[in-house]
């Protein structure tokens, strides 16, 4: 079964998922938040998701950023629609800056470079590898 992980913004939701036996992280796709209930029913009809691992954002001092009353909402509504699917939260701080910087060295064109929604994307992957190496030591 697989492991799904969001990097949750108020404009887009970044999304990653595993293998089926939970080894590579790999970026899914981004789409806006009011689409995820409906986006998550049909991908859910095809796929065994195990488990949601939501991007907890903070502060540098690990208190919680102004964004966190949205990701809260956010898991409020991953409850509501899909009980039988725990979730867990892991720490995003600096999964932009380092979405940013692996996208850099990818040799993308600058205009490729820039899409939000790549960056959104690969945070998510970044927050599923973490749970990964976590997971597995």
């Amino acid at each position: 079964m697989r492991v799904m992980a969001f990097d949750y913004g108020t404009k887009r939701v970044g999304i990653a998922v595993t293998d089926p036996l939970q080894i590579i992280a790999t970026g899914l796709t981004t789409i806006h938040p009011k689409d995820i209930v409906e986006f998550l029913k049909k991908y859910l009809l095809t796929e065994q998701v195990e488990k949601f691992i939501v991007g907890e954002p903070k502060q540098m001092d690990g208190t919680a950023s102004q964004s966190a009353p949205h990701v809260k909402g956010f898991m409020t509504i991953l409850k509501k629609n899909f009980p039988a699917i725990p979730i867990e939260t892991l720490d995003e701080r600096f999964t932009s800056k380092m979405a940013s910087a692996v996208i850099a060295q990818s040799g993308l064109k600058k205009q490729d470079r820039q899409r939000k929604e790549l960056v959104d994307t690969v945070s998510a992957t970044i927050i599923l590898q973490s749970y990964l190496e976590k997971k597995n030591f």
